[in-house]
C-alpha cells in the first residue's frame, strides 16, 4: 500500500495537466510507503506516449533527499489518452523493483490516480491510501 495526501494527489494532476499535450512527470519522495514530498520534472522526452524525468531534477532530489533522511521511493507520470495502466515501454523503463509506480489517467474528465509495484516485468496494482492534509478522518482507500 502506498500512503499519500489529498495535496499529493492533486500536485500529481496538476503536474500533469501543466505537461499536456506531453505526458508529465516526478518523482515521489518519502519512507518505505509513505510519500512526504512530490517533485514534479520536465518531461525531457517532450512526448505524450513517453516521460523521462529531467537528470538535473533526478541528481537534485537524490542528494537533497539524502541530507533530510528521506529517499526517493518512485516515480509519478501521466497518460494523456490512455488508462492509469503501465504501458509495455513503462515495464520496460521500471529502474527499481522496490518503486511505486503512479499513474495519473487524463482519459477521461475525472482523472484517475492508480499506484502500482513492477517486478521481473510482472505489474502489481497496490492499494492508495489517501490521507486528507487536514489529518481528519481515516484515509480514503483508492
Amino acid at each position: 500500500m502506498l500512503r499519500l495526501r489529498y495535496g499529493h494527489r492533486q500536485a500529481m494532476v496538476a503536474a500533469a495537466i501543466r505537461a499536456l499535450p506531453n505526458e508529465g512527470c516526478g518523482l515521489l519522495v518519502g519512507r518505505a510507503d509513505e510519500v512526504v514530498e512530490i517533485v514534479p520534472s520536465p518531461n525531457v522526452a517532450d512526448s505524450a506516449r513517453v516521460y523521462e524525468i529531467d537528470p538535473r531534477v533526478l541528481l537534485r532530489t537524490f542528494r537533497d533527499v539524502e541530507t533530510r533522511g528521506l529517499e526517493v521511493i518512485g516515480v509519478f507520470h501521466s497518460h494523456t489518452h490512455s488508462a492509469a495502466y503501465p504501458s509495455p515501454t513503462d515495464v520496460a523503463q521500471a529502474p527499481d523493483p522496490s518503486w511505486h509506480y503512479v499513474l495519473v489517467s487524463l482519459a477521461e474528465k475525472e482523472s484517475d490516480v492508480r499506484s502500482f509495484r513492477i517486478l521481473n516485468g510482472t505489474i502489481t496494482e497496490e492499494d492508495l491510501a489517501l490521507d486528507h492534509d487536514q489529518g481528519h478522518g481515516s484515509p480514503d482507500r483508492r
